[in-house]
């Protein structure tokens, strides 16, 4: 397994929706398309909180894409 790079722009992209409490949506490979706030971001994994705070984990490579929601 390779090491979390935090210093990779979609990272430091990610972590910045997470302490702003940006909501996004997030749309996956098999056209779900979730919105929610980032609750927090691992190697593997993204989890989202819904509207209800509902913890949701989504593996990284489900995404197709994550944009800000507005």
């Amino acid at each position: 397994m390779s090491e979390f790079e935090t210093g990779l722009p979609s990272i430091r992209l990610i972590q910045s929706y997470i302490k702003d409490k940006q909501q996004i949506e997030l749309k996956l490979l098999t056209g779900d398309l979730l919105v929610g706030r980032i609750f927090w971001q691992d190697h593997n994994c993204l989890c989202l909180l819904d509207a209800s705070e509902q913890q949701i984990l989504i593996s990284r490579p489900a995404i197709a894409y994550l944009k800000v929601n507005g």
